[in-house]
């Protein structure tokens, strides 16, 4: 099939999953203006730290299921056949790493049955915790608890992300505008659904306002997905410059910053797990981010082009991240991650 008749098969809603991955290849094109707010962070340097790094630990669990590190490989794609191969490769690492795994929208496979198998990774990682997603708006566009519960046992998933959107929606030519009425419904997807629900945003940040609505609703997990990394308002913008549009880029710098959304959430839900995203490069950022307030961190556009070569690709890759993070607690004499959480940050005043 020829590249023009392959994409007049893809319906408008696979088209767009595809220029999205397309366009994130293009790490300056997607990156947000301006930082997370990590390198006004540092830690102080511990000469003597008495630990081996050869037995540093970073085992720890993520909602009520254990992983070999604190790393999450971030919601991405799906729908299409280039996906399907980048989440194989996704899911064959997690399973050998031992780190949890999120897909991307299953919208498109609720829509459309056939690209399922695209998402369907079960069978090559049958130990990762695996969650499922879906944007939250769509619960004011005719979805309910039942597409919730089929995007979970599409995949076998242990959990489900329900993204929050907002910026992305409001300037998306197809985009679903209605966020009103939200939070009841994401309370009665959390009261019916027998795995625990994940709230993420996309880039924009959650407040500690947020969190604590999102709490009282019901929700697990928050993953913070602060301004820093890929924008998908500047994705967005791409899409429509490669039609010939105008690329409004009057909300580029909006957004929290991760740094900030990370240090409100936690404090506003201690008792939630939290996961840092939006801009998480390195293993630094990890132990930084875990410094902070997090339990673990989200790793997304990074992976892409890992990814897209193999699943060794990808694992060499995060093998680097993991000897990062350890390299960092070495230097801060943390022998686990419960230590490194206890470890102050130092923070510039610039």
């Amino acid at each position: 099939m020829t590249r023009s008749r392959e994409k007049k098969s893809l319906s408008a809603t696979q088209r767009r999953k595809k220029e999205h991955l397309e366009i994130c290849l293009d790490t300056e094109a997607v990156r947000h203006p301006y930082g997370t707010g990590f390198d006004r962070y540092f830690f102080r340097h511990n000469a003597l730290p008495e630990v081996d790094i050869d037995e540093i630990d970073l085992s720890m669990s993520f909602l009520g299921k254990a992983l070999k590190a604190p790393i999450l490989i971030s919601s991405m794609t799906g729908g299409f056949d280039l996906a399907r191969k980048v989440n194989r490769n996704l899911a064959e690492a997690a399973q050998r790493l031992g780190v949890a795994m999120g897909v991307g929208s299953q919208r498109v496979a609720l829509e459309e049955e056939s690209v399922a198998d695209s998402f369907r990774v079960r069978g090559l990682a049958p130990d990762i915790l695996l969650l499922g997603n879906l944007g939250a708006v769509q619960l004011n566009y005719g979805y309910n608890v039942a597409q919730c519960r089929q995007a979970v046992e599409m995949i076998q998933a242990d959990g489900l992300i329900l993204h929050l959107n907002v910026l992305q929606e409001a300037v998306q030519p197809e985009g679903n505008r209605n966020f009103k009425g939200l939070r009841e419904k994401i309370a009665e997807v959390c009261r019916q659904l027998p795995v625990p629900v994940v709230a993420k945003e996309v880039g924009s940040g959650i407040s500690g306002e947020v969190a604590l609505r999102l709490k009282q609703a019901g929700v697990k997990a928050i993953d913070v997905a602060g301004r820093g990394g890929t924008s998908w308002y500047q994705v967005e913008a791409t899409r429509a410059a490669k039609k010939g549009q105008a690329a409004d880029l009057t909300f580029a710098g909006w957004g929290i910053p991760t740094e900030e959304a990370l240090i409100e959430v936690r404090a506003a839900v201690p008792d939630l797990e939290v996961v840092a995203s939006g801009g998480i490069r390195n293993g630094l950022d990890i132990a930084k981010a875990i410094a902070l307030g997090a339990d673990l961190a989200a790793i997304g556009q990074p992976l892409l082009a890992p990814a897209l070569e193999s699943a060794q690709a990808v694992v060499e890759f995060l093998t680097g991240i993991i000897a990062e993070i350890k390299v960092a607690m070495l230097c801060v004499g943390a022998a686990n991650l419960e230590a490194l959480a206890k470890v102050p940050l130092v923070r510039r005043h610039y």
